[in-house]
């Protein structure tokens, strides 16, 4: 499966979506501090997404670990929040669980108070760490997946 993890990876890398998305089960399970849990069909959007609108992006990999149930992987990300125009390093854990040779639930864990620091300035570094944020963030960042995905319907 570490194969699996790092073509998925090289697909993030290259900004190819559905390179990504060749790794993930058809009933896959996303989770992060930013969108939350998306399942399925939103889970690779939001990846298809998030490639067509990278700007500066580089990402690396490592620290790939897995056996035939789970797997895990260390990889950070820059590039440049749309939304400001402010340079992001988003250093991020992920964790895998496999079904039929895919991936079927992906967890990526950062710190999202130190990547608000960075992304908005000082209204993240203010309101990053608190729930009123992340409760927001994600109610912003799902309501973009709907309007992406409207447009590719």
């Amino acid at each position: 499966m570490k194969e699996l993890i790092k073509t998925f990876y090289t697909g993030l890398s290259e900004l190819d979506a559905d390179k990504m998305i060749s790794c993930y089960h058809e009933d896959v399970i996303f989770e992060d501090p930013g969108f939350g849990q998306l399942k399925g069909d939103r889970a690779k959007a939001m990846w298809r997404m998030l490639c067509k609108n990278a700007r500066n992006f580089k990402v690396e990999f490592s620290k790939i670990e897995s056996d035939d149930q789970h797997g895990s992987a260390h990889w950070e990300a820059w590039y440049t929040f749309s939304k400001t125009g402010r340079p992001v390093h988003n250093i991020i854990d992920a964790k895998f669980e496999f079904k039929d040779g895919k991936i079927i639930k992906h967890t990526d864990h950062f710190n999202l108070h130190r990547w608000a620091s960075q992304a908005i300035g000082w209204k993240g570094k203010l309101l990053g760490g608190t729930k009123f944020f992340k409760k927001k963030l994600t109610l912003q960042t799902n309501t973009l997946l709907d309007k992406f995905m409207a447009s590719i319907s």
